[in-house]
């Protein structure tokens, strides 16, 4: 695999609830911060760090170490919270699905349940 593809990784729980998020790499060949499909995944996996770190009683922690480098972690969580988080996660699994299709070649995409 180049290095002009992002490198994706969701990870859920036996009981949908998205465990962790990694994230590395740039897509294509065009400067960053102007690449769509860069632009793409950093907009839903930072939206859904931040609405997951959010709700009441949900453990999160996350970094963005460096340009091309993120990554999310949902700890514990309390039992009434587990339907919310699990559309946050069906919602990111579809919308990286998604950019995936529209840019073939730029996301690397993996799902692991």
């Amino acid at each position: 695999m180049g290095p002009d593809r992002v490198r994706i990784r969701l990870a859920f729980r036996p009981d949908g609830v998205l465990r962790s998020v990694g994230a590395e790499g740039h897509a294509g060949t065009v400067p960053s911060g102007y690449n769509a499909a860069c632009a793409a995944v950093t907009v839903l996996l930072r939206t859904a760090y931040e609405t997951v770190a959010g709700y009441d009683g949900v453990e999160a922690e996350g970094s963005a170490a460096a340009p091309g480098l993120l990554n999310f972690k949902v700890g514990r969580y309390p039992p009434g919270a587990v339907e919310r988080l699990k559309g946050v996660g069906d919602f990111l699994a579809v919308g990286l699905s998604s950019v995936e299709r529209e840019y073939p070649g730029l996301i690397d995409l993996s799902i692991e349940s």
